[in-house]
Formats: structure tokens, sequence, C-alpha cells
């Protein structure tokens, strides 16, 4: 049964997926990501119902538009793929309990977000203003269900901490760090905070970890200089998520190894 679970947790991240490609293209355009329906940017031909199916017609058209044969990228069955495996890795960590829809709307909009960094270097305020509300309310949710609101109180005092260290260090040196990362850092805070302090300490703490390796990889290697910018968005995300999976493992075999 638990199983099954899984494998329509994963169709429907994949689904979303599919959904999150029109995000991240339209969003930064501020286009609707409602209408008007898909189509090709080669030839314009709307992408018809048996073309539109996530992966399995990128496959089956061999990446290629079916009306004009332009290539169609990559990138879009790798989003819808990864959403789906991301979902499954969300429902495994926190199990089918009542969070869990906070969770996956995380990883949805952690995954638009992400790629919208990368692609313009911008964290869009549409997807990460709504995103503090969408928290407290499923969060809200599951406090209730659990009939416990410690989560949800550690939830939002680890949201404001996380949210002050960053303003902080964007108030003192600005062109170091966007805004968007700000306001950004106070949802990643609430969600590590709900599971514990350690997630908070470990998830903002890789963060920046590895921005700084990929910082200093760009330099070495990649010719970078430090006026370079660099979208900070998907280390700040991809930081989180260790401290979901990760945190009070690695906080535990850390003062097992210090303290004893």
């Amino acid at each position: 049964m638990y199983a099954l679970v899984l494998v329509l947790v994963a169709v429907f991240g994949v689904v979303i997926g599919s959904f999150l490609n029109v995000v991240i293209w339209r969003v930064p355009r501020g286009e609707s990501v409602v209408s008007p329906p898909s189509a090709c940017p080669g030839c314009g031909t709307p992408i018809s119902p048996r073309d539109n199916v996530p992966v399995l017609s990128w496959l089956l058209l061999r990446g290629r538009c079916r009306s004009c044969g332009q290539p169609i990228s990559l990138r879009y069955p790798l989003v819808e793929a990864g959403t789906g495996a991301l979902f499954v890795v969300m429902a495994l960590r926190i199990g089918l309990h009542a969070e869990l829809p906070a969770y996956l709307y995380l990883a949805a909009v952690g995954v638009a977000l992400a790629m919208i960094d990368i692609d313009v270097k911008r964290l869009p305020d549409v997807l990460t203003l709504p995103s503090y509300g969408v928290m407290a309310v499923l969060l809200g949710v599951a406090a209730l269900a659990h009939h416990d609101v410690e989560p949800l109180l550690r939830a939002a005092e680890a949201a404001a901490a996380v949210f002050a260290v960053y303003f902080a260090l964007w108030f003192a040196y600005p062109s170091g760090m966007g805004f968007g990362d700000v306001k950004l850092s106070g949802v990643l805070g609430g969600y590590l905070g709900w599971l514990s302090w350690s997630a908070v300490g470990v998830g903002v703490f890789l963060g920046f970890v590895y921005g700084a390796v990929f910082g200093i990889g760009l330099l070495l290697f990649a010719g970078g200089g430090r006026k370079t910018k660099v979208p900070f968005g998907p280390f700040m995300l991809v930081g989180a998520l260790s401290g979901i999976l990760f945190g009070a493992p690695l906080v535990d075999a850390y003062l097992s190894v210090t303290v004893g």
C-alpha cells in the first residue's frame, strides 16, 4: 500500500513538474501561466494533449516538435522527472503525515525558483511572498491535526531568525546578496524550523557552503571573477533540502565526535 502511495506521489510530482515548466518560462516574462495554451516556440503550433504527457511525450517525439522538428530542450523532462523524484524524497522523509502537503509545495516552488534564478538571476516576488501564506496555512493545518502547536511556533521563530540573519548580511553588504534571497530565507527557515533547530542550522550553513564551493570552483576553473554574478537561491534551496533530509543526523554525529 505504501509503495502504491509513493508511485502516486511520484506521478503527481511529474505532472506538477510539467506545470512548473510553464511557470519557469512565463513568470519572469510577466505572462499568465494559465493562458494561452502551450505552443512550440519555433512554429507556434499549440501542443496537443498527446504531445503534452510529462516525460513520455518528449521521449516518443525524440526531443523534437511534431510539427516543425525544432529540438525541445532536455530541461523540460528533467524538470518533470526531478520534481517527481523530489516529491518521493519528501514523502519518504516526512511520511504520510499532515505536514506532507506543505513540504510538497516547498519542493514544487523550490524547483521553480531555482530554475528562474539560474535563468534570470532573480527570485520573483510573485512566487516567494505568497509562499509565506501557503506555509502558514499548511503547517497550521498540520499543527491542528497533530494537536501540537510547538512545531508551528518553532517554525515561526526560525523563519524570523533566518530572515534576520539574511537581512543583516544584505544590509552590511548589499552588493553581495540580492534582496530576493532575503525574502526566500524566511520561507526556508520556517520549513526547517518545523522539523528542528538542528535542521535550521544545517540547512542555512550548508547553503553558504555550497555557494562558497561553487564560487571557488568558478574562480579556479571557469575564469570567473569577483564581479561574476552567481545566483544564490539554488544553493539556499539545496542547503535547505540537505537540512530537511540530514539535519538532525549530522548534528548528532558532530556532537558525538566533539562532545562524546
